[in-house]
Protein backbone atom coordinates (compact mmCIF):
# COMPACT_ATOMS: atom_id res chain seq x y z
CA UNK A 1 0.00 0.00 0.00
CA UNK A 2 1.35 3.43 -0.91
CA UNK A 3 1.50 6.14 1.63
CA UNK A 4 -0.70 8.24 0.33
CA UNK A 5 -3.61 5.44 -0.08
CA UNK A 6 -2.73 5.33 3.72
CA UNK A 7 -2.79 8.60 4.74
CA UNK A 8 -6.22 8.58 2.96
CA UNK A 9 -8.13 4.98 4.35
CA UNK A 10 -9.75 5.79 7.06
CA UNK A 11 -8.49 3.72 10.06
CA UNK A 12 -5.25 3.92 9.26
CA UNK A 13 -2.48 4.75 12.23
CA UNK A 14 0.91 5.89 11.44
CA UNK A 15 2.20 2.37 11.54
CA UNK A 16 0.09 1.81 8.57
CA UNK A 17 1.99 3.87 6.73
CA UNK A 18 4.96 1.09 6.85
CA UNK A 19 4.06 -1.70 4.14
CA UNK A 20 2.18 -4.61 5.75
CA UNK A 21 3.26 -7.89 6.85
CA UNK A 22 3.58 -10.39 9.88
CA UNK A 23 7.67 -9.33 10.41
CA UNK A 24 6.70 -5.15 10.48
CA UNK A 25 3.77 -6.18 12.90
CA UNK A 26 6.00 -8.41 15.39
CA UNK A 27 9.01 -5.30 14.76
CA UNK A 28 6.20 -3.04 15.65
CA UNK A 29 5.21 -4.49 18.67
CA UNK A 30 8.83 -5.25 19.87
CA UNK A 31 9.81 -2.18 19.29
CA UNK A 32 7.32 0.06 21.35
CA UNK A 33 7.81 -2.53 24.57
CA UNK A 34 11.44 -1.24 23.98
CA UNK A 35 10.68 2.39 23.09
CA UNK A 36 8.68 1.63 26.47
CA UNK A 37 11.28 0.36 28.79
CA UNK A 38 13.95 2.52 27.69
CA UNK A 39 11.93 5.86 28.63
CA UNK A 40 11.03 4.07 31.90
CA UNK A 41 14.80 4.38 32.56
CA UNK A 42 13.84 8.21 32.30
CA UNK A 43 12.82 8.14 36.42
CA UNK A 44 12.68 11.40 38.60
CA UNK A 45 12.49 10.40 42.35
CA UNK A 46 9.47 12.68 43.72
CA UNK A 47 10.06 13.40 47.63
CA UNK A 48 6.83 12.22 49.37
CA UNK A 49 6.12 9.18 47.15
CA UNK A 50 7.25 5.90 45.87
CA UNK A 51 6.41 6.53 42.07
CA UNK A 52 9.13 8.22 40.48
CA UNK A 53 8.03 10.39 37.60
CA UNK A 54 8.79 8.45 34.23
CA UNK A 55 8.91 8.60 30.11
CA UNK A 56 6.83 5.17 30.53
CA UNK A 57 3.84 6.51 30.48
CA UNK A 58 4.18 9.16 27.63
CA UNK A 59 6.12 6.70 25.79
CA UNK A 60 2.98 3.82 26.43
CA UNK A 61 0.18 6.31 24.94
CA UNK A 62 2.30 7.22 22.02
CA UNK A 63 2.80 3.60 21.30
CA UNK A 64 -0.90 2.88 21.75
CA UNK A 65 -1.82 5.75 19.44
CA UNK A 66 1.08 5.08 16.71
CA UNK A 67 0.53 1.06 16.70
CA UNK A 68 -3.47 1.02 17.15
CA UNK A 69 -5.04 -0.34 19.72
CA UNK A 70 -4.31 -4.02 19.08
CA UNK A 71 -0.41 -3.72 18.32
CA UNK A 72 -0.09 -0.86 21.18
CA UNK A 73 -1.81 -3.11 23.72
CA UNK A 74 0.61 -6.65 22.35
CA UNK A 75 3.86 -3.99 22.61
CA UNK A 76 2.48 -2.95 26.64
CA UNK A 77 1.43 -6.76 27.11
CA UNK A 78 5.10 -7.69 25.65
CA UNK A 79 6.76 -4.64 28.57
CA UNK A 80 4.67 -6.05 31.31
CA UNK A 81 5.71 -9.30 30.63
CA UNK A 82 8.96 -9.34 30.42
CA UNK A 83 9.23 -7.13 33.44
CA UNK A 84 7.19 -9.61 34.97
CA UNK A 85 9.77 -12.32 34.18
CA UNK A 86 12.70 -9.97 35.28
CA UNK A 87 13.90 -7.82 32.37
CA UNK A 88 14.58 -4.71 34.70
CA UNK A 89 13.09 -2.65 32.10
CA UNK A 90 10.58 -0.97 34.52
CA UNK A 91 11.27 2.61 36.36
CA UNK A 92 14.64 2.84 37.75
CA UNK A 93 15.80 -0.59 36.38
CA UNK A 94 13.50 -2.17 38.10
CA UNK A 95 11.50 -5.86 37.09
CA UNK A 96 8.65 -8.10 39.31
CA UNK A 97 4.77 -7.63 39.89
CA UNK A 98 5.55 -6.70 43.89
CA UNK A 99 6.31 -3.04 43.11
CA UNK A 100 3.60 -0.70 44.23
CA UNK A 101 3.93 1.43 41.17
CA UNK A 102 2.63 -1.92 39.12
CA UNK A 103 -0.32 -0.84 38.78
CA UNK A 104 0.06 1.98 36.67
CA UNK A 105 2.36 -0.59 34.05
CA UNK A 106 -1.28 -2.64 33.89
CA UNK A 107 -3.15 0.62 33.28
CA UNK A 108 -0.72 1.34 30.56
CA UNK A 109 -2.18 -1.87 29.17
CA UNK A 110 -5.60 -0.63 29.03
CA UNK A 111 -4.60 2.76 27.63
CA UNK A 112 -2.41 1.79 25.26
CA UNK A 113 -5.41 0.27 23.58
CA UNK A 114 -7.91 2.83 24.18
CA UNK A 115 -5.56 5.46 23.10
CA UNK A 116 -5.15 3.17 19.65
CA UNK A 117 -8.64 2.51 19.34
CA UNK A 118 -9.21 6.65 19.08
CA UNK A 119 -6.54 7.14 16.65
CA UNK A 120 -8.04 4.44 14.24
CA UNK A 121 -11.52 7.53 14.40
CA UNK A 122 -8.84 9.97 13.19
CA UNK A 123 -7.89 10.99 17.22
CA UNK A 124 -4.03 11.64 16.12
CA UNK A 125 -4.98 13.87 13.08
CA UNK A 126 -5.54 17.60 14.98
CA UNK A 127 -3.70 18.86 17.91
CA UNK A 128 -7.32 19.58 19.89
CA UNK A 129 -8.28 15.66 19.63
CA UNK A 130 -5.09 14.33 20.39
CA UNK A 131 -4.89 16.40 23.20
CA UNK A 132 -8.19 14.98 24.61
CA UNK A 133 -6.39 11.32 23.84
CA UNK A 134 -3.85 11.79 25.74
CA UNK A 135 -5.61 12.92 28.74
CA UNK A 136 -8.07 9.83 28.18
CA UNK A 137 -5.02 7.63 28.63
CA UNK A 138 -3.15 9.19 31.38
CA UNK A 139 -6.80 9.02 32.93
CA UNK A 140 -7.16 5.33 32.64
CA UNK A 141 -3.33 4.67 33.52
CA UNK A 142 -4.77 6.54 37.18
CA UNK A 143 -7.64 4.92 37.32
CA UNK A 144 -6.01 1.42 37.46
CA UNK A 145 -2.66 2.76 39.31
CA UNK A 146 -3.87 5.14 41.83
CA UNK A 147 -6.07 2.08 43.57
CA UNK A 148 -3.07 -0.43 42.96
CA UNK A 149 -1.23 1.92 44.65
CA UNK A 150 -3.61 2.24 47.73
CA UNK A 151 -3.49 -1.42 48.10
CA UNK A 152 -0.06 -2.31 47.48
CA UNK A 153 1.32 0.74 49.83
CA UNK A 154 -1.16 0.37 52.51
CA UNK A 155 -2.50 4.09 51.82
CA UNK A 156 -6.19 5.44 51.99
CA UNK A 157 -7.23 6.11 48.72
CA UNK A 158 -6.76 9.95 49.35
CA UNK A 159 -3.70 9.28 50.59
CA UNK A 160 -3.09 7.41 47.33
CA UNK A 161 -4.40 10.49 45.41
CA UNK A 162 -1.84 12.54 46.73
CA UNK A 163 1.02 10.51 46.60
CA UNK A 164 -0.05 8.72 43.19
CA UNK A 165 -2.07 11.46 41.32
CA UNK A 166 -1.40 14.95 42.22
CA UNK A 167 2.69 15.53 41.74
CA UNK A 168 2.01 14.29 38.61
CA UNK A 169 -0.91 16.54 36.54
CA UNK A 170 1.79 19.14 35.33
CA UNK A 171 4.32 16.96 33.99
CA UNK A 172 1.12 15.07 31.90
CA UNK A 173 -0.20 18.73 30.82
CA UNK A 174 3.36 18.91 29.20
CA UNK A 175 2.89 15.44 27.75
CA UNK A 176 -0.75 16.37 26.00
CA UNK A 177 0.98 19.59 25.16
CA UNK A 178 4.14 17.70 23.61
CA UNK A 179 1.79 14.68 21.82
CA UNK A 180 -0.57 17.97 20.27
CA UNK A 181 2.32 18.55 18.69
CA UNK A 182 4.17 15.59 17.26
CA UNK A 183 1.51 13.41 16.33
CA UNK A 184 -0.61 15.59 14.13
CA UNK A 185 2.25 17.17 12.89
CA UNK A 186 3.98 13.56 11.87
CA UNK A 187 0.51 13.17 9.70
CA UNK A 188 1.20 16.53 7.86
CA UNK A 189 4.61 15.36 7.29
CA UNK A 190 3.37 11.69 6.23
CA UNK A 191 0.45 13.82 3.93
CA UNK A 192 2.76 15.89 2.27
CA UNK A 193 5.13 12.65 0.66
Amino acid sequence: MSTATATARPGAVLADLLPASRVRDAALVVGGAALTGLAAQVAIPVPGTPVPVTGQTFAALLVGTALGARRGFLSLALYALAGVAGVPWFADGTSGAASVSFGYVLGMLLASAAVGALARRGADRSPLRMAGTMILGEAIIYAVGVPYLALAAHLSLSQAVAAGLTPFLIGDALKAALAMGALPTAWKLADKR
